[in-house]
């Protein structure tokens, strides 16, 4: 069918297909593991866990994204049931930065999508490790500050499902999996579109005079990334199609800001968080992305 098309338009389609087929497997896989973790997991059972230790508690808020994954899309409502559970800032921020990168189905899906290569697995995960560290010891020691929007008495209720059979919690859990693949999938097609775009009708030289300097290179990277507000299941898949074009440095401000703050999870936190902790968040994540990229840049 392609061979049909004028060769711009079926570059164009090859370049989508090949990441979405790519990227597909681990959207739904992670959608279904959100779905299994927002059923069985509740946060009365995370703060039971949790060590007296403020650095300790930001050690277990950032690990926590390991062993509880969760991706982006969802992560917000997420962390305000925590936080509403008395979980503490500093270990429940630390868990919104971590659980959307350093996943285990997020990190094989960087390994994958960069030709199995360790190098992008080990500084997404590095950088992730240390944004999350870096914000969770400034709110344990330098901010004590409620972050959460005062609720009306009668919106104080948490959704449980405690009361399910065995067989509603697995119906459950794959039904929020199933809701969470179709609002996520689509952001992954869109993204997918314009990153094909950049390729076949950005002109080469322009993508490169931009790239001659880091900072500029980095920003765009990060605007990409806020804008397009992937999935971190298929973001590398993204990512690694415009390595070529913009070089390492920005690729990862692309891979590390997008997971945490994109323009869907930044509307959420609206309606959960004040407005004076999102602006300081994101101006100190915003800063930290650009000072490891460019690190990562000079290296």
């Amino acid at each position: 069918m392609l061979n049909n098309l004028p060769d711009v338009w079926s570059q164009l389609a090859a370049i989508f297909l090949s990441i979405i087929i790519e990227a597909l497997p681990f959207v739904l896989f992670g959608c279904l593991v959100a779905g299994i973790i927002e059923t069985y997991l509740s946060p009365s059972i995370v703060a039971k866990f949790l060590p007296k230790n403020k650095f300790l508690r930001v050690i277990v808020g950032i690990f926590a994204g390991f062993f509880f994954p969760s991706c982006e899309c969802g992560i917000v409502p997420i962390i305000n049931r925590f936080l509403e559970k008395k979980v503490p800032t500093y270990t429940g921020i630390p868990f919104l930065i971590a659980a959307p990168i350093i996943n285990p189905v997020v990190l094989f899906a960087t390994f994958v999508a960069f030709g199995n290569s360790f190098k992008f697995l080990l500084l997404r995960l590095l950088g992730a490790l240390a944004l999350a560290l870096i914000i969770g010891l400034i709110l344990a020691y330098q901010f004590d500050e409620p972050i959460l929007l005062e609720k009306p008495a009668d919106d104080h209720h948490t959704h449980t499902h405690a009361q399910l059979t065995a067989r509603q919690k697995v119906w459950q859990a794959l039904s929020h999996g199933v809701d969470e693949f179709f609002d996520t999938g689509r952001y992954l097609i869109f993204g997918s579109l314009v990153a094909s775009c950049i390729q076949v009708f950005v002109p080469t030289k322009l993508l490169t005079s931009v790239t001659h300097s880091p900072v500029v290179a980095i920003l765009l990277m990060m605007g990409f990334a806020f804008l397009l507000s992937l999935c971190s299941e298929a973001d590398a898949f993204i990512g690694a199609s415009l390595l070529s074009l913009f070089g390492t440095g920005p690729i990862i401000a692309f891979l590390l800001f997008g997971p945490i703050i994109d323009m869907k999870n930044l509307l959420m936190m609206k309606h959960y968080f004040k407005p004076k902790f999102i602006i300081r968040y994101v101006l100190a994540i915003s800063v930290l992305v650009i000072a490891i990229s460019m690190g990562v840049s000079l290296l």
